[in-house]
């Protein structure tokens, strides 16, 4: 293995405790809160949290809105089709009605004939 040294433990434990205490100083190097940068970088996540905001309110709206449309469109087509059935239902009762008539004038037309076979 090309890196590879032969460390002990107490190196590995040395360069532990220095991979801490850069952290800890890290962490103490901070900006205050009252440095610009550290203003500067709230201000400009505030911007985006709002922008985020205002475009989450924009997309409940659209939604609202799809779903009226939605509603409204569901309505018409229910209405549509109880209509429709309604219609067609009408149009099956009479068109009923006028086999069933027609098939008694040919029923009358056969006992008539049949009648006047007899007669002669």
């Amino acid at each position: 293995m090309k890196g590879y040294k032969d460390q002990n433990v107490t190196d590995r434990l040395e360069k532990a405790a220095k991979a801490r205490q850069a952290l800890l100083e890290q962490f103490r190097n901070r900006p205050s809160e009252d440095d610009p940068t550290v203003i500067a970088r709230r201000a400009e996540r505030a911007a985006v949290a709002e922008a985020r905001e205002a475009r989450e309110a924009e997309r409940q709206i659209q939604k609202e809105k799809e779903a009226a449309e939605r509603t409204a469109r569901e309505a018409t087509e229910a209405a549509e089709r109880a209509a429709r059935e309604k219609r067609e239902a009408i149009e099956r009762v009479i068109r009923e009605e006028t086999d069933r008539a027609d098939r008694k004038a040919q029923r009358d037309a056969r006992y008539a004939a049949r009648k006047a076979r007899q007669k002669k």
